[in-house]
């Protein structure tokens, strides 16, 4: 009995060991996960998946490489010298599925014997690189397999922190554009006029869910409109949170009847200077119109020169100055002037429509536009848009809009008297 004592005694020892090493990865591994149950900062958590490999599993030298967005980046390592880290090996990893030795004679892989590599949803996160002997008692590859679990709860814990942090700054852009949106659908009027004086229509659609086009039409008094069109440069949200903005200046000097037009266009291009810092500039067309005179003014800032039909002569509003935000001074100033005697029809648009392309690399010409206005300017405006839109539809084919389109049509009919002096100058022509 005494004997089969002390023949056993070794193996209950080394039994002993074995469970005294099983027992601190068990407590390692509950520690690591009660960690990032505590949402441990990434850099915290291979600080202990480096101390558990180099003081608890012995392992002499190791590398982990995690993968961050489509880049394989060395996460941590211990034992290996800084000039072979250096070294590029991702061209290697994919050739591992599963642990492995290390059989290459790559100055950087043969400091190793073992590769553990980490799939998530069949998608390579990470490798672990190790160079681990055995210690007395302890049962190489099942320690190599603990290293395997160890690096595979890491690697998908930084992961899943990476997944979520993204899906934050994506919850962050839907919340963004969402405010956008709403702000911009407060800046492009929902309902235009259609009466015997006016019937104007509009069409707004963003490139982005939200963009830097805006159009208006604004009644000043009993006797005044205004209509307007710009399009910021850029797109998406900072196009629309400076567009906002200029609307707002837009409202506030549009209204002041003390304000010149020179002081008018200073004043407006001061603001839009100010906003953007010269990063962005405005192209910007607005028109004032006098019901009773028949007076109508406009400004073209380098916007697209609007088209204007009336006395069946098709017509380009182009009068006006350089676009707005470049320069702290306006260099030269015209403006247009025109009295409005017989109905007129006004399309304002920006240059997403122009830029449209068709299949075979066409872009929509201000020809064609101008035919299509000869073609159907007696239609309502809502008519108008809502088959032009076709038109664009039927050329453009399976092609994209490239960007934002805005576009602002309208009738403007003139009054009983302004048709009966009409009349009157043309009977006395013929008479003549």
């Amino acid at each position: 009995m005494d004997s089969q004592d002390k023949t056993s005694l070794p193996q209950i020892e080394e039994l002993e060991h074995k469970l005294y090493l099983q027992q601190l990865q068990i407590n390692r591994l509950s520690e690591i996960t009660q960690a990032i149950n505590n949402n441990i900062k990434i850099q915290d958590l291979f600080k202990i998946y480096t101390d558990t490999l180099s003081w608890e599993m012995g392992a002499k030298r190791f590398a982990l490489y995690s993968c961050k967005d489509g880049d394989w980046q060395l996460a941590t390592h211990k034992g290996i010298d800084e000039k072979l880290l250096v070294l590029d090996i991702s061209d290697y990893f994919l050739a591992y599925q599963r642990i492995a030795k290390i059989g290459e004679d790559h100055p950087l892989l043969c400091e190793f014997n073992y590769v553990i590599p980490v799939y998530h949803k069949e998608e390579a996160i990470a490798f672990a690189f190790v160079y681990k002997e055995a210690r007395k008692g302890e049962d190489l590859f099942e320690s190599i397999r603990f290293i395997g679990t160890l690096t595979n709860v890491v690697a998908v814990a930084i992961e899943n922190k990476r997944l979520f942090k993204r899906q934050l700054a994506q919850e962050k852009m839907r919340h963004e554009l969402r405010l956008a949106n709403q702000v911009q659908n407060m800046l492009i009027p929902s309902k235009l006029p259609n009466n015997q004086r006016f019937n104007f229509s509009g069409i707004y659609q963003p490139h982005e869910g939200v963009g830097g086009d805006y159009y208006d039409f604004m009644e000043l008094n009993e006797d005044e409109i205004a209509f307007c069109i710009a399009d910021i440069s850029g797109k998406g949200i900072s196009a629309a949170i400076l567009m906002s903005n200029f609307q707002a200046n837009l409202q506030t000097l549009i209204h002041r009847k003390d304000l010149k037009i020179p002081e008018f266009v200073d004043r407006l291009n001061e603001k839009v200077l100010k906003a953007t810092r010269g990063d962005r500039f405005i192209t910007f067309f607005v028109a004032r119109y006098n019901r009773s005179t028949g007076r109508l003014l406009y400004l073209n800032a380098g916007h697209n020169p609007p088209f204007l039909y009336r006395n069946g002569q098709v017509e380009r509003l182009d009068k006006g100055c350089t676009i707005l935000g470049i320069v702290p001074k306006i260099p030269k100033l015209e403006w247009g002037e025109i009295y409005l005697k017989e109905d007129a029809f006004f399309f304002l648009y920006t240059d997403g429509l122009t830029d449209l392309r068709n299949e075979a690399g066409q872009t929509v010409e201000e020809e064609a536009i101008a035919d299509f206005i000869s073609r159907h300017h007696q239609l309502s405006a809502n008519d108008f848009n809502a088959a032009l839109m076709q038109e664009m539809q039927e050329f453009k084919g399976h092609m994209e809009f490239p960007d934002d389109i805005s576009i602002l049509t309208g009738h403007i009919f003139a009054t009983k008297e302004q048709k009966k002096q009409t009349e009157t100058a043309k009977m006395t022509v013929k008479a003549s």
